[in-house]
């Protein structure tokens, strides 16, 4: 049976899943969807239509499903989805989506949300994605899979973050950041691979050399983007992650940011 303070607040259309935990003072209204095994603080509010995974443990003071920042947002019944084993940290907020967006924010498996970080609406932050403390995300933003964003860092409405990259602290991300790589500043330039961080989530030393060579390639060769591309196709397009790379570069809406040496 879940185990609820007494003092904490929750509307006739919660539905709990076994042994949840809700802390003093907590209120959870809407149609709110609580996983098995999760856990939450004191002081927190989850409304609207939220569903939150199995095993997550949701720290004093978060705020998640209210309503987005959104001067347009007129009351559409919007969403957010989060996945399974999710730690989110003290005062953390997370809303939901608009008719602008695809009406859902969404955070997937695994991802820690360090204090007072931030994710808005239409965001979608996929799995194991680490946000340290008062990160920032602006709407319709997405974070691919195992990236780290460093504290105080903010990410502009509708940029990219890709996969396994690492932004550092207090950096301001206007334009794409492409997977793999390091990225810092306050217009935030290029800093080659993130090769610790793709050595601890299992890469082999091969494959981080291609990834070297693909990034100069890229970023430093001088060569125009489409002829760059073509020669690294035809030399490493054998790999699914240059593949990834690649396409990433080719759907970019804002633009990539540039190698530090070059901007």
């Amino acid at each position: 049976m879940p185990k609820i303070h007494p003092t904490a607040v929750i509307s006739e259309k919660v539905e709990l899943g076994e042994d949840v935990e809700i802390g003093p003072y907590t209120v959870v209204e809407g149609e709110v969807f609580i996983g098995a095994g999760t856990k939450i603080g004191a002081r927190v509010s989850i409304k609207g239509k939220t569903s939150i995974g199995e095993g997550c443990r949701i720290f004093d003071g978060a705020i998640i499903g209210e309503e987005p920042q959104h001067l347009k947002y007129a009351g559409e019944e919007s969403q957010v989805i989060i996945g399974n084993g999710v730690i989110i940290r003290e005062y953390v907020t997370i809303h939901r989506g608009t008719a602008i967006g695809n009406m859902k924010t969404v955070v997937e498996d695994g991802v820690m949300l360090m204090a007072y970080s931030h994710v808005a609406h239409d965001c979608i932050v996929r799995k194991g994605v680490i946000m340290a403390n008062c990160a920032t995300l602006g709407g319709h933003v997405e974070v691919g899979e195992y990236a780290f964003i460093g504290g105080l860092s903010a990410v502009h409405q509708w940029a990219r973050v890709g996969a396994y990259a690492m932004v550092g602290g207090i950096s301001g991300v206007s334009l794409d950041i492409p997977p793999f790589v390091r990225a810092s500043g306050q217009h935030a330039h290029l800093y080659g691979i993130n090769t610790v961080g793709l050595e601890r989530r299992g890469f082999s030393k091969e494959f981080i050399t291609v990834l070297k060579r693909a990034y100069k390639l890229l970023f430093r060769s001088g060569m125009l983007k489409q002829e760059a591309i073509k020669i690294l196709l035809e030399e490493y397009g054998q790999y699914e992650e240059i593949r990834k790379l690649v396409e990433f570069i080719q759907n970019s809406k804002r633009g990539v940011a540039r190698d530090a040496g070059r901007g």
